[in-house]
């Protein structure tokens, strides 16, 4: 069969090709490797110019399972000039080929050697469009966004997927969304990793308006991910500059959510929001005994959070208040 499959992939017709591609897929793995090692990628690429679907659809899900596993066939397909056509494809009127062009894309930058390759392809651009474009099927808005966090690995490509408009674009994504959606989590996500790695990415974000709002409301009503992701951004705000943040962190009613977050929320979440309870605090009048016992304070009403485990609700609002008044007396 293996041999067929080479035969009918360099040299069918059309018809040839696409069931040579089918039946590629559903080999072994050791057949597929035989496969790849005959060079059969080339005629794959090849057929992704092709202008009937069926052909583009079976060759994107040929070369999609000879990429799985394999850094070294992930590096080949790369080589052999498919970013250009990918690109292509993903303005094209299949949403099926679409999205496998964009699975094919995540599934490509997930190889460290292909990183600057597919950053330098024009790749940044287009992924952001797909973020909140009005057309874009979740699954796809899904992958799009992972492989822009798997190009986040790559410290030098940082600049240019911040200079793309990401932070606005997943800002308003994460805004219009249900907010316990994966979309959600998978954007705040993205947003941390590249705010945690640009001071000036962290500077756009903060003083973008409505962000610290869009976040307060991510860590009220997120997925665990998604607040545990969405702490960790208004905490890296608020140490970038307390003065200047920590009002306005304030004013959009973090205080429940966070508090609720240092209870129930993961290991990091619950570190997190603890650390930017501490920086929450108005203590710049304070001597520096005051500030020991506010520093108490907070940490005693962490624990009556702890103890009451699940049975939060009225409790955490009339800890907020007190909270807010014994720390500003």
């Amino acid at each position: 069969m293996e041999k067929e499959i080479v035969e009918n992939l360099w040299n069918g017709d059309s018809e040839a090709q696409i069931q040579a591609a089918m039946k590629l897929s559903r080999l072994c793995s050791k057949q597929k490797h035989n496969l790849a090692e005959s060079g059969v990628m080339v005629p794959l690429v090849s057929m992704l110019h092709s202008e009937n679907f069926e052909a583009i659809e079976a060759s994107l899900c040929a070369l999609l399972n000879l990429s799985f596993g394999s850094e070294r066939n992930k590096i080949r397909i790369v080589r052999y000039g498919v970013l250009p056509i990918l690109l292509n494809l993903l303005h094209c009127e299949s949403q099926t080929v679409i999205q496998l062009s964009l699975a094919a894309m995540l599934t490509l930058s997930s190889c460290k050697r292909n990183k600057i390759a597919i950053a330098s392809s024009g790749a940044v651009q287009i992924l952001v469009e797909f973020i909140n474009s009005s057309n874009t099927h979740t699954q796809s808005q899904l992958d799009a966004i992972a492989t822009l966090h798997n190009l986040t690995t790559c410290q030098e490509i940082i600049p240019l997927i911040e200079s793309s408009g990401v932070i606005l674009s997943l800002l308003e994504l994460i805004h219009g969304s249900v907010k316990s959606s994966s979309s959600v989590e998978k954007a705040i996500g993205l947003l941390e990793k590249i705010v945690s790695s640009s001071e000036s990415a962290l500077c756009e974000t903060a003083s973008t308006g409505g962000a610290i709002r869009i976040l307060v409301e991510t860590i009220e009503d997120g997925s665990s991910l998604g607040k545990e992701h969405a702490v960790g951004i208004l905490l890296l705000i608020c140490q970038s500059s307390r003065e200047k943040y920590r009002v306005l962190i304030l004013t959009d009613g973090v205080m429940p959510g966070l508090l609720q977050l240092s209870a129930a929320g993961t290991c990091r979440a619950k570190s997190m929001a603890r650390e930017l309870l501490l920086l929450l605090r108005d203590c710049s009048s304070c001597s520096s005994r005051h500030r020991q016992i506010n520093h108490e304070l907070i940490e005693q009403i962490m624990d009556e959070i702890d103890a009451e485990g699940e049975k939060l609700g009225h409790t955490t609002l009339r800890l907020v208040e007190e909270m807010i008044a014994k720390l500003n007396t």
